[in-house]
């Protein structure tokens, strides 16, 4: 047996779900209800949620699934049985509730549509209400000597991986590469994620974006000897996000490096600092000596010298004009009257509108 539990606010639209013709097998249990139809049932419940004007999501929806190996130990009265310790143990005594099954399906499970809101005001909290229904849920399945999804859970898990051993044994392959790859290149930057992708090609293995309707990418796909996997197969490091983070370590610690590192790489010409570059030489820019190379460099003297000493010329011909400290009252002076007239033409030119 599982059981799920959410808080929702259209509780009109829960209550016809559960109550559809073609879904509804048998009613089990009104609890602190005098309606018997979805309708009335609603309009109930709302005399007490409007209590609570400040509570959003004002109702609750639980989902009681049962094995199908479970059914035939399982009569209408059980079921009853199983509800009303359900709402029991999930402290729903104070509050409205109502409880069906469904024969929709091949598995019959049962719904409970609750009051958040207590007869008494108070509000239904929800924290972690998903596990505390899924746990209450086991106790159950554990007294009843029923099936319990935890442990059918692992079964399958147990199962699958003796189902195909062929897939089994790709799959430990795969990591075996992957992380001897990731080891040799972890914290290498752009070259390394480059040479990672490369080898992993080279071995072949192929790793594929998965995409979203939007085109966005949510994941990776790795596939080797006609066999596929999700990255998260392969181990937690080989997801999208993760991935990536690997190779940019060792970028973070670049950037913080010394100012005199930066500009002097020639000093740093060692076989432990050449491997690793963030920018490939390709695509970065370095002068390199030429031999037009000395007389750019003479040009650029001399039209640097002319500029300064135009520069100086001209600071000496104009004299002290350009000299804020001799003349700070007198300017200081001309830009409040420019000030007063610009305000007294602006009065005269909103008079004459």
């Amino acid at each position: 047996m599982i059981g799920k539990c959410k808080a929702i606010a259209h509780v009109s639209t829960a209550l016809d779900y559960i109550f559809r013709e073609g879904k509804l097998g048998y009613r089990l249990a009104f609890h602190n209800l005098c309606s018997r139809e979805p309708k009335t049932i609603y309009e109930e419940m709302k005399v007490v949620s409007d209590y609570n004007s400040r509570c959003r999501n004002k109702f609750l929806r639980i989902e009681i699934g049962i094995a199908p190996q479970d059914e035939k130990k399982l009569p209408v009265s059980e079921l009853m049985w199983i509800a009303h310790l359900f709402a029991k143990r999930m402290g729903l005594d104070n509050h409205q509730w109502v409880a069906v099954t469904h024969k929709d399906t091949d598995n019959r499970h049962i719904h409970i549509i609750a009051n958040r809101i207590s007869l008494y005001g108070e509000v239904y909290d929800t924290t972690f209400v998903s596990n505390r229904a899924a746990r209450v849920a086991e106790e159950i399945s554990r007294e009843k000597g029923l099936t319990i999804a935890k442990e059918v859970k692992a079964e399958r898990k147990h199962q699958k991986t003796k189902a195909n051993p062929t897939r089994e044994q790709t799959k430990q392959q795969v990591q075996q590469i992957c992380y001897a790859l990731l080891d040799k290149y972890k914290g290498t930057g752009i070259t390394g994620h480059s040479m990672f992708l490369y080898e992993l090609h080279k071995n072949g293995i192929s790793i594929e974006c998965m995409k979203n309707k939007q085109g966005k990418v949510y994941g990776l796909k790795i596939s080797y000897a006609g066999q596929s996997f999700k990255a998260s197969e392969i181990g937690r490091e080989f997801g999208y996000r993760s991935l990536q983070k690997n190779f940019e370590a060792s970028q973070k610690v670049e950037t913080n490096a010394p100012a005199q590192e930066i500009h002097n790489p020639a000093e740093h010409t060692d076989t432990k600092n050449s491997g690793y570059q963030l920018v490939p030489p390709s695509h970065s820019y370095s002068p390199q000596p030429t031999k037009e190379s000395p007389q750019i460099s003479q040009i650029v003297r001399e039209v640097a010298d002319t500029a300064i000493s135009t520069a100086d010329d001209l600071v000496e011909g104009l004299g002290g004009m350009i000299t804020p400290a001799a003349h700070s009252e007198d300017y200081a002076e001309a830009a409040w009257q420019r000030k007063l007239r610009f305000q007294t033409n602006k009065k005269k030119r909103g008079r004459r509108q």
